[in-house]
């Protein structure tokens, strides 16, 4: 699903849905209340080794996995990637390849299995014991910030600073996923993941979090593609993509957004190839939407692979530096 236009912090008029938001108010309370019970109710248990949960505070994509792919390397080989495996049939503990598909395992796990070791669980702290069982040093969550079952040893909060918390309001009348103040007292830090040049700019919701705050970009790790293109992308927030295409300059002629995690239909991708025959151009999207490609349009797609570059990389090692120093 999109996010409604009503989740936004700036939204006006007719988008607001003042009546919309004060139906749902009531179902929000219910779901902040059911999310603070688990939190306490649960107790949590510690892997064999340590552990790394990249999350967020809102539905949808803040820019988890490229974060979660950008500390894995800077831990090395002997850090595992763990996550639910969104999307994927498949509930785990399970080591996923590359030959795996994302109906079976999800997208997001199979950009992490490109980079080495990755486990999908819909039971985090099952899946933590296989990755240690399986000689892990380390496990690196991508999402799970509000799953209480897995005890973290570092907690990493990345906001996407263009659109903060929206409204502010607890699912369904906005997009947290859980009381405000309660996710900033269990963050170890908050990661301002901005899409291109990293701001300086301070968000008042932060004021009161005495925790560091990291600032990266997104950035493309290879050189801006040639010619005319049309754009697809099925994420939270797919014109982020587009935006970034337009900021390196890449001749856009369309783009079209999808649902996020979009399983992409053959009529789908009929539609987009003749949109790009029609224009001259060819296709372009992310690498987690080609990880939803089968082979043969793969091939057909160019991707835009992108990093996660942070400004301060010497205070993202001083966040590290105790998880490094237990890995042996």
């Amino acid at each position: 699903m999109r996010p409604p236009e009503f989740w936004n912090a700036d939204a006006g008029g007719r988008d607001s849905a003042p009546l919309v938001r004060a139906l749902l108010t009531p179902v929000s309370w219910a779901y902040a209340w059911a999310a603070a019970n688990r939190m306490r109710s649960t107790v949590a248990r510690h892997a064999p080794v340590p552990v790394i949960c990249v999350g967020n505070l809102t539905v949808g994509g803040a820019g988890k996995t490229p974060v979660a792919r950008a500390i894995r390397a800077r831990l090395g080989a002997g850090a595992h990637t763990l996550s639910r495996g969104y999307g994927g049939r498949i509930s785990g503990p399970l080591r996923v390849t590359g030959d795996m598909s994302a109906l079976e395992v999800g997208d997001e796990p199979l950009l992490h299995a490109s980079d080495g070791p990755a486990w999908i669980a819909r039971d985090r702290l099952a899946g933590a014991l296989a990755a240690a069982n399986a000689g892990a040093h380390a496990i690196i969550m991508d999402d799970g910030f509000q799953n209480p079952a897995l005890a973290k040893d570092l907690s990493l909060l990345v906001v996407d600073p263009a659109f903060g918390i929206g409204n502010g309001q607890v699912f369904p009348a906005g997009p947290l996923r859980e009381r405000l103040a309660s996710g900033l007292a269990r963050a170890d830090a908050a990661i301002l993941l901005y899409n291109m040049d990293a701001g300086a700019e301070e968000l008042d919701w932060l004021d009161s979090f005495d925790k560091p705050i990291l600032r990266a970009s997104i950035a493309p790790m290879q050189d801006t593609p040639r010619g005319k293109f049309v754009a697809f992308a099925g994420l939270a927030r797919p014109e982020k993509f587009f935006d970034t295409l337009a900021a390196l300059g890449v001749e856009l002629e369309d783009a079209a957004p999808y649902p996020d995690h979009h399983p992409y239909s053959e009529d789908d991708l009929t539609f987009l190839m003749t949109l790009a025959d029609e224009r001259g151009a060819k296709l372009i999207t992310t690498e987690k939407d080609a990880a939803r490609l089968n082979p043969v349009w793969r091939a057909r797609v160019e991707v835009l692979p992108v990093t996660a570059r942070f400004q301060d990389e010497a205070a993202l090692d001083a966040l590290l530096a105790p998880i490094q120093s237990r890995m042996t």
